[in-house]
């Protein structure tokens, strides 16, 4: 089974090594790294985030298995919807599916469903990937696409996920994809997405969540970011970081309408 790129040529170039000629310019060289036990990273085209996400992936020890929780754009799927097997295909290479993670996740925990339909065609998740193998090749990774709000069930999933990593995989990464504030001018995206940002640096799910809806903070990864912070808590997490901010209009010139990008370590 390979779940073939989709986003390849449009949101980052197609040919291998174009990839990491660009990528080279978006990471940190020699920079100390860190073990982390998740992280939040935006899902943008390169030419917009991947200085974020770059930077972000740089700070971090890429470990042997990363799980990526990623927000649902195209409306396929199940609401918790995690790919079962194979290999995911980037121009940097196939990265295989962690299949231990994945049936020792729908054992423990009856939301999560294998599926493939709401993974064909959604972006958060796949351009992530580049990154990590980047800085670990032999990676392996476990995708969840989370599409319901429904906060108990995304809490005892981070709840889940803590405990089968815990058993099979400890020291796994934990990756929430998300933008921040969409189409709104840069003084409103500022404002709100530090709001949010404060939350997730205070580990504060609830909070977070809270306020996303109340301000009406259009932050389109908030499942997956609940679902991470949940999780990582759970595993031992004191700490977070914020790695570096930017908005669109910081590479377009742009201001009217930005979207938020933020690179987020927890440990």
């Amino acid at each position: 089974m390979i779940r073939h790129p989709v986003v390849a040529g449009s949101f980052y170039s197609g040919d291998a090594i174009q990839l990491r000629n660009d990528m080279k310019n978006y990471i940190i060289q020699d920079c100390e790294k860190q073990n982390a036990l998740g992280v939040l990273s935006p899902h943008a085209g390169y030419a917009y985030s991947g200085c974020v996400a770059g930077n972000l992936y740089s700070r971090v020890k890429i470990p042997g298995v990363a799980v990526i929780l990623s927000p649902n754009h195209t409306g396929r799927g199940v609401p918790y919807s995690v790919y079962p097997a194979g290999v995911w295909r980037t121009p940097l290479g196939d990265v295989s599916v962690d299949e231990d993670v994945v049936n020792n996740l729908v054992h423990v925990c009856s939301f999560v469903e294998k599926d493939q339909d709401a993974h064909l065609y959604e972006h958060a998740a796949e351009v992530q990937i580049p990154f990590m193998q980047f800085f670990n090749p032999q990676i392996k990774i476990v995708v969840i696409v989370l599409s319901s709000g429904n906060m108990e069930e995304l809490k005892e999933i981070g709840k889940s996920l803590s405990l089968v990593l815990q058993n099979v995989c400890p020291d796994a990464l934990v990756v929430a994809s998300s933008d921040m504030t969409h189409y709104e001018p840069q003084a409103s995206a500022n404002i709100k997405d530090k709001i949010a940002i404060d939350e997730i640096l205070a580990l504060n799910e609830d909070n977070l969540y809270g306020k996303v809806r109340d301000m009406h903070i259009t932050m389109c990864g908030i499942y997956p970011a609940i679902t991470m912070l949940v999780c990582s808590k759970e595993r031992g997490a004191k700490k977070a970081e914020l790695v570096r901010y930017e908005t669109s209009g910081d590479t377009s010139g742009d201001y009217s309408q930005v979207v938020g990008y933020a690179g987020i370590i927890l440990s």
